[in-house]
Parts: structure tokens; sequence; C-alpha cells
């Protein structure tokens, strides 16, 4: 008996013991949702004593360690729809603590450099209305009067807005320089930080062509002023205006419209009012090529009319395949019309496309180019090609080059068997 109550007591001491009941799992120094509201209750009253950026600082530490920590908290049930997750409630009221301890920060003296900063590109890359540019310049007069007692430099805004940029460029440079203590002078901060803002404000109000509509901007710059009642016309008045405008010779005004009226309907109207002016329609260019190299075909048209060579390199990519005849047709006759030097070679070398169309229209194209380099491809021609017209192409081209030589090829085919071939002969032994 007593070896059993012996056996008794052994037992209900090894119950007893803190590793059988479970204490050993959840330590004094456990981390539990608890501790950490306590410890976050400490860093607000922390935070809203602080005076200081050292003292928020230390704010920072606390907070940081306080998120750290609740990393170690159980993850909620997932068996348990209702169970709540611990961890949720320590992380709103970390980041609503975080969100107050930034608005207590500052302010900063980097702070005023990057608005101005900023403020300097939107003066000097805005696109600005007349008024908008008179009230920009504004702006940063009444800024500079604003902030003249904390520099040690003169700043002028001077009459334009890269002077006016320069100007507030100067001042971020004076803010960066000085070595402002958020702290100690947080006032001069403050104030400087304000005049910045009211800077960037009144940009912002400033007026820039986007704000305006299309038909706002147009009347700004005085498009409609043109119309008359003698000269309006039923069709739209944007037609009619830049019409008279480029018999005017308002290219500028035709071009600013042209970027603005942006529909497929207006662009093809716009296409055909640049073909008619010819070399006149130089001015556009830039904007002529930027669609020619989409392949469109209405545009290259108007290259071979404005006849400027930089378009050539382009140009030359379009004939380089059997693709669209249609698109090479189009681009071998602008070709000739530009009349580069440099379109000799890679236009001779669609003497041999498939396209008996393509052929000819290389072959008069040499013509137009007027190189005696195409007087042996042309004569080739001539001789041996199977289509009569592709032949006649050849036989004018020789007739347009004109020299002695060119002209000899051609004249050999008086008698040739096919009308067009014999004119175009006739006409060189003529010469």
């Amino acid at each position: 008996m007593s070896n059993g109550d012996d056996e008794t007591e052994e037992t209900a001491d090894e119950e007893s013991t803190p590793a059988e009941s479970g204490s050993e799992d959840v330590p004094a120094t456990a981390v539990t949702a608890e501790t950490l509201g306590e410890r976050l209750d400490e860093a607000k009253a922390e935070l809203e004593a602080a005076e200081t950026e050292a003292a928020l600082d230390g704010v920072e530490e606390r907070l940081d360690s306080i998120e750290s920590d609740a990393e170690q908290l159980p993850e909620p049930d997932e068996d348990d729809e209702d169970a709540e997750d611990p961890a949720a409630d320590i992380e709103s009221r970390l980041s609503d603590l975080r969100d107050q301890l930034e608005e207590q920060r500052g302010p900063y003296a980097e702070d005023v450099v990057g608005i101005l900063e900023d403020a300097q590109t939107t003066l000097t890359d805005s696109e600005w209305t007349d008024d908008g540019e008179r009230d920009a310049l504004a702006a940063v007069k009444s800024f500079l009067e604003e902030v003249a007692d904390y520099l040690d430099r003169d700043a002028d805004a001077g009459e334009d807005l890269e002077s006016a940029a320069n100007a507030v460029g100067l001042v971020a440079d004076a803010v960066a320089d000085a070595g402002l203590d958020p702290d100690a002078d947080e006032e001069s901060i403050a104030d400087l930080l304000a005049a910045a803002e009211g800077l960037e404000a009144d940009l912002e109000a400033a007026e820039v062509w986007s704000d305006l509509t299309v038909q706002e901007q147009l009347d700004s710059k005085g498009f409609y002023d043109i119309l008359t009642n003698e000269n309006r016309k039923d069709f739209p008045p944007e037609w009619n205006a830049a019409k008279l405008h480029a018999k005017a010779g308002n290219l500028e005004l035709v071009l600013f419209a042209f970027e603005k009226l942006s529909s497929d309907f207006m662009e093809e109207y716009f296409i055909d009012i640049f073909y008619h002016l010819g070399s006149d329609a130089e001015p556009a260019f830039e904007k002529i090529h930027e669609l020619a190299q989409k392949r469109n075909k209405g545009p290259i048209r108007v290259l071979g009319k404005i006849g400027d060579d930089r378009a050539c390199e382009t140009l030359h990519e379009f004939i380089e395949d059997d693709g669209d005849y249609a698109l090479q047709k189009v681009t071998l006759r602008a070709l000739g019309a530009i009349g580069s030097a440099e379109s000799v070679q890679p236009v001779a070398n669609r003497l041999t496309a498939e396209s008996g169309e393509v052929r000819s229209v290389a072959a008069r194209a040499l013509g137009l180019l007027g190189d005696t380099r195409a007087i042996a491809p042309l004569s080739d021609v001539l001789e041996s090609d199977e289509s009569d017209r592709v032949r006649a192409s050849a036989a004018w081209a020789l007739c347009q080059i004109g020299t002695e030589d060119a002209l000899d090829e051609a004249a050999e085919y008086t008698d040739d068997r096919a009308y067009l071939v014999q004119a175009e002969a006739e006409k060189a032994a003529g010469a």
C-alpha cells in the first residue's frame, strides 16, 4: 500500500509541474497584443510631447521596435471564421502614429528647394497662353518680393519666363546654402515654404494652352480673324481660314491649326493644302516627314512637292521590297521630284521590280533625277524589258537626262515595234 501511495503522490506532483500544465509555452516576456497596445499608448504620449526633431527620431525608433515585435504575434486560427487577427489593430494604430509623426516633422529647407525646382520646370516647360505667361511672370515677381528678406543674394525676375525661372533657381540655391535647421530656424523655413507653395499655386492657376478648347486656342492665335463676310464659305470655318492663311503665306498659323485639328478628316484637308503650296510648304517639313514615316501616301506626295532631300533616307526604305506597289509608286515619284543624287541607286534597283507599273515609275523617276549614272540601266531596260510601257518610260527618261550619250541610246529605237517607244526615240533623234 505504501508503494502505491508513493506512486500516487509522485503522479500528482508531476501533473502539477509547469511543464505538464503548459505554462512554459507562454513565457513571462512573450509579446501580446495587450503589451504592444500599452507600448503604443506610451509612444503616442511621447509623440504628443515631442518638440524637436531628435525627439521625433526617438518616437520613430520606438515605433520601429513595436512593428518588429508585432511580427511575433500568433496568426489567427484559419478554421475559425470569427477569429480576430491580433496584429490588425496594432498595424492600424502604428500606421496612424506614423502619419502623425510625419505631420509633426519639419518643415525642412529641402521641402522649399523641391517646390522651387519644380516651379522652375513649370516655368520653362509649360505651353503658356499670352495671358498665362503674364500671370506666371507676375507670380514670380510677387514671390521674389515676399522672400527678399530671407536671401543673401539678389534675384530679378526679368521680363521673360526664362529669366524668371533663373531667378527662382537662385532662391532655391540660396535656401539650400543657408544651412537652415528645422528646429532653430523653424519659423523662417515655414515662411519660405508658405511663399514657395503660394508660387506653386499661382503657377498652377496661370493659363496654359491645354486649359483651352481647340477653338479657343485657335481664336487666341487670331486664326479666325482672316474670315470676313465676303470670304466666308459654307464649309467648316477651320478649312476656310486655313486655306486663306496658306494663300496669304501665314504658314505658322496653318501649322498651328494642323497640330490642333488632329482628326483624319482634317488631316487629309491640310495635306491637300500643303501639296498645292509645293516648295512653299517647307516650314511644314518636320510635321509632314513625321506623318510620312507612317507610310501615309498623302504626306509622301507632299514631301516630293517640298523637295527637301532630308526625306530621302526615309523614302528609300519604302521602295526596298515588292510589298505595297501603290506605296512604291508614290514614293518613287516623290524621290524623282526631290531630285537627290543619293536616290539614283535605290531607284535604279526598282527597274527589276516584279510589277511593270513599279518599273515604269522607277524609270521615269530616274529621268527626273537626271543623273548620267542612270543611262546604262535605262538602256538595258529599253533593250530587254518585256513591257513596252516600261520601255517607253525608259526612253522618256533618257530624253529627260538629255546628254548626248543618253539621247543616242534612245534614238536607236525610231523603228521600234511599240509606238510609244518610237515617239520618244524620235524626240531623242530630233534633239
